[in-house]
Parts: structure tokens; C-alpha cells; sequence
């Protein structure tokens, strides 16, 4: 059962240090957890980076007529199994020792060559642990602790699960389930923005959130332009009834007469009819498309920018976060570091000096380890903020994003109605033109105007000689 690496001994089947296995220096190989495994790390986790100290046989063994040989003494495993530890000859065993009178040793022992213990943990720096594999990781280990989490955006944080990109951890691609959609079938923003996109004018990226505030800010562009269209259209109808009117009361061919006079007269009237249907027209115009259109607009550009500042802030907090995570990953590296040199220290010459640093050495070990979780949850808390107000904004915009298209169609849509209403008014201002000009008669008016204006209608004659 003898592990022997590089020149130290470590139990059979656990970790040494953290150059072997990525764990934390002092305990079994330990992952970064998310938010789904932290409480399982509350409850194992955190036992295990605990000194195990002896601890009481159960009922029914040593407590009734066992008792353990001098320098022997008992543990319990992270699993719960008993083990047995020689303080003076570094043995481990699964086995219980049999050189007490009157209990028989157990046949085969299974033992294995240790450090000296320092306080319940080998001079190595391991636990003073049995000799079984631990099973704390609930993330496999990369091999090196410096790749416990990912050291640089886009690095891996870990080669089975995950994968951090620019501040952000997604499950790996090649090793995890495929998600559900939260949306199936819908083509939701909710689903389609979580990562970032590289920038098409730049060498940066831009943030999927982002795209979607760029297509909101261009939908409320397009909306201003319309305002805008239909204000032109406003100040093109006020001209034009302005012009019509002024027309109607040109003097031109107003000695016209008979029944072709009538007709005329008419059309200028109609002229002045026309003019203020178009009045009308533009008003409505202005009240009923133009102002809800702007006031529309302008309490869209009050959402977006509150959704621009929350999203972009909890983007901030995410990044820094992760900072403080690779701050602590990187303590924690230099603590093992410094665990595992005055270990080595310790193997070449025994003195109680060493063996205090060394205590100090796995204190400041653990509180970095402890130092890194603290901070790894505090980024799982950060990323589960912004993951949460992603989806509540990103719908928030879906659903402002429908409310625009369904206001301005609505609206264009009583523009249409509008317009045929002018172009009815319109054409009952020439209904009466129409009539006039079907009864212009030229030989009745022919009638009339010799009736009123004749001389006599006695002809001449020739003279007689």
C-alpha cells in the first residue's frame, strides 16, 4: 500500500499535495462547486478539510474488551470506516491491531508507511486520512491546482464540466447535458443572448444583452423617423388646404353663365370644401397618430435605459467577483506552495521549529482554501443575480419590443383609415360638381340668355325700287 512520489510518502489511494491532484494542499481533490452543489459542500466538503481527531469506538468493539497496543490509535474515515494509525511507526491499517492479550490479530494486515503526524495530519501535509480514495470532487480535477478555475477569461475551468468565458461559467459543451430551451419554440431573447459576440467594427466583444439594447434603440429610432413622416405629412396638408382655400376665392372665369356658370361656381365652392376636410384630416392626423407615436417613444427611452444601467452594473459585480475568485485561487496556490516546502524541510530535518511552521503554514493553507470557497460563492451568488435579471429584463424587452411593433401598426392603421375617410369627404365635395356638369345643357342656356338679352326677332328685308 506504499504511495511514494518524488521522494515523499503519502497514504495509499489520497492525495498528496496540490501539484498531484488539485486539491486544496490539504485535503482530497476539490473542485470549484456551483450553486447546485453547495450545499453538499456544507456537508462533506467542509469535513473533510477538518483535522480528524480520535474518535470513540463504536458499541460492540473496542469499547467492550478491546484496547488498542500502545502507539496505536483510531480514526474514522470521511466514508465512516474505521482505520488505525501507529504514531511510532507511521503504519495505517484497515485491520484492527492484535497485539493486545486475549484478541487474536487480524490475519494479512493491510498497512502502509507514513510520515510522522503533526497533529492529526502527516508531516507531508495530507490528513492523517485511511488509506481509501476520497470522494470529495465533485468536479473532476485537472491534474494542477492552478487549473481549479479558469486563470483568464476563456480559459477552462475545468477539462470534464465547465468553461468560463469572459467572466462567465457555461457548462462544457462536449461533457454536460444539452438545457432546455425556457422557451421552446418561441425564438425567445431569454433562450438566444447569454454569451458574447465578437465585435464586426473591433477586436472586443459585445454582450449578447447589448445586441438586444441596440435592436430596442433602433426600434426607437425607426419610431421617431416615423413621428417625424407623419409630421411632414401634417405640414403637407395644412399647406395644402391653406392653398385650396385661397383658391377658392380666385375671381377667375366668375362671369361664367347659365348652367356651365353654375357648374364653375361649384367647383370653387367644392375647392373651399376640400380645404377643410384636409384640416381635419392633418388634426387628426396630429392627435391621433403623431402625439401617441412621441409620447410613446419617449416612455420606451425611459425603459431602455433603466434595463442598460441594471444589466450592465450586475455585469460589473460579475466581473469583479470572478477577479476575487482568481485573486483567491492564486493565494491559495502560494499557500500550498509554501505547505509543501516546509513539508519537504521537515522529511530532511525534524526540529520543532519545523514543525510549528508547519502548522502555521496549514492554517494559512486552510484559510486560503476557505478564503477561495467564500469567494467562489459569492461570484455563483453574482452570476445567479445577473442569470436571474437577464431572463426578467430580456422578456421585459420581448415584451416592450411586441407593444411597439402591435402600437405603431395600430396606429398606421387609423393613418389608412383616416385617409379614406379624407378621400370620402373629398368625393362628396364633388358629387354636387358631377350632378351640375351632367345638367349643363348649351341650347337651354342658348334659351335663356336670348330670352333675357334679345333685340327682336324681326329679320330684315330687301328694299323695293
Amino acid at each position: 500500500m506504499e504511495a511514494k512520489k518524488e521522494g515523499m510518502l503519502t497514504a495509499p489511494g489520497w492525495p498528496r499535495t496540490r501539484a498531484e491532484t488539485g486539491a486544496l494542499g490539504f485535503a482530497t481533490s476539490m473542485e470549484v462547486i456551483g450553486d447546485t452543489e453547495r450545499s453538499r459542500l456544507s456537508r462533506v466538503g467542509r469535513r473533510a478539510l477538518e483535522k480528524p481527531g480520535m474518535v470513540p469506538p463504536p458499541p460492540g468493539e473496542e469499547s467492550q474488551t478491546f484496547v488498542l497496543p500502545p502507539g496505536w490509535q483510531s480514526y474514522l474515515s470521511p466514508q465512516g470506516r474505521r482505520y488505525y494509525v501507529n504514531t511510532a511507526t507511521n503504519e495505517t491499517t484497515w485491520e484492527r491491531p492484535g497485539s493486545s492479550p486475549g484478541i487474536p490479530a487480524s490475519p494479512g494486515p493491510h498497512r502502509s508507511s507514513l510520515p510522522p503526524t503533526v497533529n492529526g495530519y502527516h508531516a507531508s501535509g495530507t490528513p492523517a486520512h485511511p488509506p481509501e480514495t476520497a470522494h470529495m470532487s465533485v468536479r473532476k480535477s485537472t491534474g494542477d491546482s492552478q487549473n481549479l478555475g479558469s486563470s483568464s477569461p476563456g480559459k477552462k475551468q475545468s477539462k470534464e464540466n465547465t468553461i468560463t468565458i469572459n467572466c462567465v461559467t457555461f457548462p462544457h459543451p462536449d461533457t454536460m447535458p444539452e438545457q432546455q430551451l425556457l422557451k421552446p419554440t418561441e425564438w425567445s431573447y431569454c433562450d438566444y443572448f447569454w454569451a458574447d459576440k465578437k465585435d464586426p467594427q473591433g477586436n472586443g466583444t459585445v454582450a449578447g444583452f447589448e445586441l438586444l439594447l441596440q435592436k430596442q434603440l433602433k426600434g426607437k429610432q425607426m419610431q421617431k423617423e416615423m413621428s417625424e413622416f407623419i409630421r411632414e405629412r401634417i405640414k403637407i396638408e395644412e399647406e395644402y388646404a391653406k392653398n385650396l382655400a385661397k383658391l377658392s376665392q380666385n375671381s377667375l372665369a366668375a362671369q361664367e353663365e347659365g348652367s356651365l356658370g353654375e357648374a364653375w361656381a361649384q367647383v370653387k365652392k367644392s375647392l373651399a370644401d376640400e380645404a377643410e376636410v384636409h384640416l381635419k384630416f392633418s388634426a387628426k392626423l396630429h392627435s391621433e397618430v403623431e402625439k401617441p407615436l412621441m409620447n410613446f417613444r419617449e416612455n420606451f427611452k425611459k425603459d431602455m435605459k433603466k434595463c442598460d444601467h441594471h444589466i450592465a452594473d450586475l455585469r460589473k459585480q460579475l466581473a469583479s467577483r470572478y477577479a476575487a475568485v482568481e485573486k483567491a485561487r492564486k493565494a491559495l496556490t502560494e499557500r500550498q506552495r509554501d505547505l509543501e516546502m516546509k513539508t519537504q524541510q521537515l522529511e530532511i530535518k525534524l526540529s520543532n521549529k519545523t514543525e510549528e511552521d508547519i502548522k502555521k503554514a496549514r492554517r494559512k493553507s486552510t484559510q486560503a482554501g476557505d478564503d477561495l470557497m467564500r469567494c467562489v460563492d459569492l461570484y455563483n451568488q453574482a452570476q445567479s443575480k445577473w442569470f436571474e435579471e437577464m431572463v426578467t429584463t430580456t422578456l421585459e424587452l420581448e415584451r416592450l419590443e411586441v407593444e411597439r411593433v402591435e402600437m405603431i401598426r395600430q396606429h398606421l392603421c387609423q393613418y389608412t383609415q383616416l385617409r379614406h375617410e379624407t378621400d370620402m369627404f373629398n368625393q362628396s365635395t364633388v358629387e354636387p360638381v358631377d350632378q351640375l356638369l351632367r345638367k349643363v345643357d348649351p341650347a337651354k342656356d342658348r334659351e335663356l340668355w336670348v330670352r333675357e338679352h334679345k333685340t327682336g326677332n324681326i329679320r330684315p328685308v330687301d328694299m323695293e325700287i
